[in-house]
């Protein structure tokens, strides 16, 4: 849960162009716009999902939150003790300072690992590049860890290689390796969708009780509102690489505001087969996000758009009431 209101992250203006076309002697205009002036706040100690379908740009987010990509423009503030600090700025020693304090959980647990590591070598490799402790302070540490997160008898993990594990272990692992540092904020990327169905909530059961012992401050990303809902305290709603609605889990889930929202639940299925839903009418595909127009991006798929959002740029967003917020002129 949130620790009082106090700021960890805050992200101001955040956009990321990826160039399509052009080469080394030709430059190119034609950009997909994956993230777009993107502005979250996410408080100390809270699990912020961020929900949207495939393509949205959910993961360049998270990736440029941890900074494996660097931004187009924006920026990002990691609030220490010190005072704020832009990591879209850092370089060097301070960016190698920096991944103490943030880490990231990868979506596949097959990929994300190195085959020719140990489970040790894997959990440790953070502490080695950080030049923490001594051979025997981080072998103690790695054990303790294995155990925190249910790999146990320690001793029976630590040197098997990935091959030998199942996905569910695979994965605890990687949620080990992200938190054997301590850090303050851990961007967690659809990290159960790979695994199967039974071993879903043991994982998300352990990721939130590490952040409530540890203090760990997530943002998870995913497209099941299930998930979300069971995992976090506020959900952010992303299409196309905007923000179109963010608040309260249960206000959001319960209240939807914005017609892609009301698209998104209208498509999570109903365990009762009596059930009747009214359909969310929304129209056509995907719209692509190469050199968008400055409307509203879901300008096209809208079933209320009208002629004012069409000579409007993309809509703001702004405060519906306690603290629910959406991107659109007529909610």
């Amino acid at each position: 849960m949130a620790q009082g209101n106090r700021v960890l992250v805050n992200i101001k203006n955040l956009s990321k162009l990826f160039p399509v076309g052009g080469g080394v002697f030709r430059r190119t205009d034609t950009y997909i716009h994956a993230v777009s002036r993107l502005n979250l706040q996410i408080r100390r100690g809270e699990s912020v999902g961020l929900v949207g379908e495939s393509g949205c740009g959910k993961t360049t987010t998270g990736k440029l939150l941890v900074r494996l990509i660097d931004p187009t423009e924006g920026s990002i503030e990691l609030v220490t003790e010190e005072g704020p600090v832009d990591i879209a700025s850092l370089k060097g020693k301070e960016l190698k300072a920096f991944r103490r304090r943030v880490q990231m959980i990868f979506q596949d647990p097959y990929e994300s690992m190195n085959p020719r590591l140990t489970i040790y070598d894997t959990i440790a490799e953070p502490l080695d590049v950080q030049g923490l402790g001594s051979i025997a302070e981080r072998e103690a540490r790695v054990a303790e860890l294995l155990e925190t997160v249910g790999l146990s008898p320690p001793g029976s993990f630590m040197f098997r290689y990935p091959h030998e594990l199942s996905g569910g272990q695979r994965q605890r692992v990687a949620i080990a390796r992200a938190l054997i540092i301590s850090p303050d904020f851990v961007v967690a990327d659809e990290p159960t969708s790979m695994l199967d169905v039974s071993v879903r909530t043991g994982v998300m059961h352990l990721m939130q009780d590490l952040g409530d012992r540890l203090g760990v401050t997530y943002l998870y990303i995913t497209h099941d509102l299930a998930v979300a809902r069971y995992m976090c305290d506020r959900i952010a709603v992303m299409y196309l690489g905007k923000i179109v609605e963010i608040g309260e889990t249960e206000e959001v889930l319960q209240n939807p505001l914005h017609p892609y929202t009301k698209a998104l639940l209208s498509a999570v299925p109903v365990p009762d087969p009596t059930y009747q839903r009214k359909a969310v009418e929304i129209k056509g595909g995907i719209s692509r996000p190469i050199n968008p127009k400055p409307l509203c991006r879901f300008y096209d798929r809208c079933s209320i758009a009208d002629q004012y959002c069409k000579e409007n740029d993309h809509p703001p967003l702004e405060d519906k009431g306690a603290g629910h917020f959406a991107a659109c002129y007529h909610v």
